[in-house]
């Protein structure tokens, strides 16, 4: 992925938000693109092109996009706090997200310090023109689904 495939999520992002979530601060990085609101920037959503996937309770390596919630606090008790707030309303957010969500440990964390919900994109179709667009209309739906039921003291 590119720098401009990142620039077109971000873009395409500010059409798919209701205007309560239009004031979002971001930041492109080599990999991906990080959304947060407030000063909460250590729990955000994120678009990133990632080398290990989860796959049917195993790891294992394969390129992809990720794009989700990720809670990446520096005490894991806080990031386990943030999963469980979640969690504790996943019917809320499941009809929305579907099964594609994982709820979880953060993959590639080998501490087990951080937390997700997140889906995996893989295959020959995450380098088509549209992926970018669609992966921002997909993360839009993470925000309106999660941010209403997230804890504000998280940041």
């Amino acid at each position: 992925m590119s720098e401009g495939f990142y620039q077109d999520a971000r873009d395409a992002l500010v059409g798919f938000l209701p205007a309560e979530y239009a004031g979002f601060e971001h930041r492109l990085h080599g990999r991906g693109l990080k959304v947060w609101f407030g000063s909460a920037d250590r729990t955000h959503y994120e678009i990133q092109e990632v080398g290990r996937i989860a796959e049917r309770g195993r790891e294992r390596v394969a390129r992809g996009l990720e794009i989700g919630f990720h809670a990446e606090l520096r005490d894991p008790a806080a990031n386990e706090a943030v999963l469980a707030a979640l969690v504790a309303h996943e019917d809320r957010w499941r009809a929305e997200l579907g099964p594609a969500a994982q709820a979880g440990f953060f993959v590639g964390d080998r501490d087990h310090r951080w937390r997700r919900v997140s889906e995996f994109w893989t295959g020959p179709e995450i380098d088509e023109p549209d992926t970018a667009i669609e992966a921002a209309d997909r993360l839009a739906t993470y925000i309106r689904g999660l941010e209403p039921l997230l804890p504000r003291s998280s940041g």
